[in-house]
């Protein structure tokens, strides 16, 4: 099975290589626009150690073009970062300069991402439909649900985004709650980082989630619970995406955000300029240079809400950066080889098919929505709670899937309304006329 990555010089590669041992993967294939980044990345994959049990790795391949890195491919997993992390420092830099928070995901930052990579990833999906007319898309590139509506457009069904951040928090949640993470059942719904995890269910049914809310030192022993904060989190009587911070403590973090004295696209921009230039100048010690990184990297994600919220280090478990390449892998392996998983992706809100009930009745079939799905080899298919989104928690979903809209909808026409609406319809976002000085400062 050959298995391409789109943005093969980015930063995770190693991680689903390591993930694709003793699998069914014997070709993979990396193209980066950058050929010097993927060729660092090579040299990193040939430093990776081998696995101890002897599981073989595939063969790596650098593709010349886009073209000849789709044609045949199996998988295809989008990874890109249209502008590099340089564009990251203006979509963060831009809103700030407004008093507006901004982020690659987040807010007018991730609005101005979304504008500059819609119209890169449906080249990509009209490639793929032409190249590799059998092939399923596994989107990794923010920000994930507006990009995935987009190639949704061309290819369907065929592409599925996936984030690492709700099945982290599921984890999290069930350790806390003193239960096995690989047997505990769960309802998320939402919109990508825009989520909420409302039961965590023990193999007999028992709903943990209500006894893991009232009890303090529980909550205080991960992530998601010292972010929001047990009062919190009693109030909504859900566990939310840790993006939600953004929008639930907006005023901190942004106090955070000013505080830091260089955002976090700046803080990565630094970073892997450093790494890739240090790997170049040493190629036999690039893993070694991507691992230190890598750990880096992990320990400072996001910071500034952390500071917000008290100031608190990241758990050690945490850390191996192993979300991912695994849902990747298992969402690629039960589509592939009938092997059936349940996983949290971004799919259509009508993947049910016709006359199966919509993942949230407020939205069209169409809209990309973050959900539990069940997938084999027939395809994927989302679990429709029975239980409804409230009204807080569904006002916020229809009034940033407007926002995911207008984008691709300015992506796709260059239509400055459009974009002026994505931008100042956001919630994070409080005056129109900021919305008009932050596209014009951006070209947009």
């Amino acid at each position: 099975m050959r298995l391409t990555i789109l943005g093969g010089g980015g930063f995770r590669v190693p991680l689903v290589y390591r993930a694709l041992a003793g699998s069914e993967v014997d070709t993979l294939t990396l193209y980066d626009t950058d050929p010097l980044r993927a060729g660092v990345m090579r040299s990193v994959l040939d430093g990776l150690p081998r696995p101890a049990d002897g599981g073989g790795l595939p063969r790596v391949v650098l593709a010349e073009s886009l073209d000849e890195a789709v044609r045949g491919a199996d998988f295809v997993f989008s990874a890109i970062r249209v502008g590099g992390t340089a564009g990251r420092v203006a979509d963060e830099h831009i809103p700030l300069s407004e008093g507006l928070l901004g982020q690659e995901t987040v807010g007018a930052g991730g609005v101005l991402y979304g504008l500059r990579t819609v119209p890169v990833a449906l080249r990509i999906a009209e490639r793929v439909a032409e190249l590799a007319p059998g092939a399923r898309v596994i989107n990794f590139t923010n920000p994930a649900g507006t990009v995935t509506e987009a190639m949704a457009s061309v290819l369907g069904s065929r592409v599925i985004g996936i984030c690492d951040s709700p099945v982290g928090l599921v984890r999290r949640a069930a350790r806390a709650a003193g239960a096995d993470p690989d047997t505990v059942g769960y309802d998320y719904v939402g919109l990508n980082h825009l989520g909420w995890l409302r039961s965590l269910t023990t193999p007999d049914g028992r709903d943990l989630l209500p006894g893991l809310l009232a009890d303090e030192a529980a909550l205080g022993s991960f992530e998601e619970g010292r972010l929001f904060g047990a009062t919190w989190l009693r109030a909504l009587g859900a566990l939310p995406n840790e993006y939600l911070h953004y929008y639930y403590f907006r005023r901190e973090t942004l106090a955070a955000v000013r505080a830091a004295g260089q955002t976090r696209g700046a803080f990565l921009d630094g970073q892997q300029s450093a790494f890739f230039a240090e790997a170049q100048r040493q190629p036999e010690r690039a893993f070694a240079l991507w691992e230190r990184t890598r750990l880096e990297r992990e320990e400072t994600y996001m910071a500034e809400s952390r500071a917000a919220s008290g100031g608190w280090e990241r758990d050690t478990c945490d850390l191996d950066g192993g979300g991912y390449d695994q849902v990747a892998l298992a969402l690629m392996r039960a589509l592939a080889r009938d092997r059936p998983a349940r996983l949290i992706l971004n799919v259509r809100n009508g993947a049910g098919g016709p006359g199966a009930p919509l993942v949230l009745p407020s939205l069209p079939a169409d809209a990309v929505v973050e959900t539990v799905c069940e997938v084999d080899g027939s395809g994927v298919r989302p679990v429709v709670s029975p239980v409804p989104l409230g009204p807080a928690e569904l006002g916020l979903v229809l009034q940033l899937k407007a926002v995911e809209r207008a984008t691709i909808e300015a992506a796709l026409f260059k239509d400055r309304e459009a974009a002026l609406r994505a931008v100042a319809l956001h919630p994070l976002v409080d005056s129109v006329a900021a919305a008009e000085r932050v596209l014009a400062r951006a070209g947009a």
